[in-house]
């Protein structure tokens, strides 16, 4: 793939300006990703044992699906920019003990959990995206949206983590993941999230990245 570099820029600004960012971000163009992935295969080897264990629990096969959506829907060029500027850990050794945290700049984007042998996914966004006005403002947060992304009502959860406009967002299991990640406005505001902090710059996590975990966030 052929990209114009804009020299000074940071993150994907580099090689997408913000108009066709925000044709991404709406839905309206899809952008021509890298053929091939550069890849350390010191890291793929260092975390090997990990994607073992990942795939030797019950939830792996929704892991992967998860993934695959998610990779599909939610990261710009992920090919291009995959460690540089977005990456995947693997059983990260963090309290909240996840099954996977895909993270860019110094953020996390998204986790996933187990939930018995189903899957519980977390995602942070901005507030502005869930409130019924488009304000940064908890007591305006959009409920009623929030429960028609999910099967049932009950899946979707909610809480405000530090920060100005910042939203964190959990769903319970795998059916309602998908439809939540399936929802056209829920995606425009993963997408507007995700390359707010990649276009801060490189990833703080690259040392943490797995590439067996990411093939499967890149379909292969």
């Amino acid at each position: 793939m052929s990209m114009k570099i804009h020299r000074g820029a940071t993150g994907p600004r580099q090689f997408l300006d913000l108009d066709r960012q925000q044709d991404w971000i709406e839905g309206r163009i899809d952008l021509p990703d890298a053929a091939a992935r550069s890849e350390s295969l010191e890291q793929r080897c260092r975390y090997a044992a990990r994607v073992e264990k990942l795939l030797r629990r019950p939830q792996a096969r929704d892991v992967a699906e998860i993934l695959r959506l998610y990779g599909q829907s939610c990261i710009p060029v992920p090919r291009t920019t995959e460690r540089e500027y977005w990456s995947v850990s693997c059983l990260p050794s963090t309290s909240d003990k996840p099954l996977v945290r895909v993270n860019a700049s110094w953020m996390e984007l998204f986790t996933l959990y187990a939930d018995g042998d189903d899957i519980r996914s977390r995602f942070l966004v901005h507030l502005s995206d869930f409130t019924t006005d488009g304000s940064p403002e908890p007591e305006h947060v959009d409920e009623i949206f929030l429960q028609g992304c999910v099967v049932t009502h009950e899946d979707a959860g909610h809480f405000f983590p530090r920060g100005a406009d910042m939203f964190g967002i959990t769903v319970r299991g795998s059916a309602s993941t998908r439809k939540f990640l399936g929802n056209s406005r829920v995606l425009r505001a993963i997408r507007r999230f995700n390359l707010t902090h990649m276009n801060r710059g490189r990833n703080a996590y690259q040392a943490s990245h797995c590439y067996g975990v990411a093939d499967y966030l890149l379909a292969e």
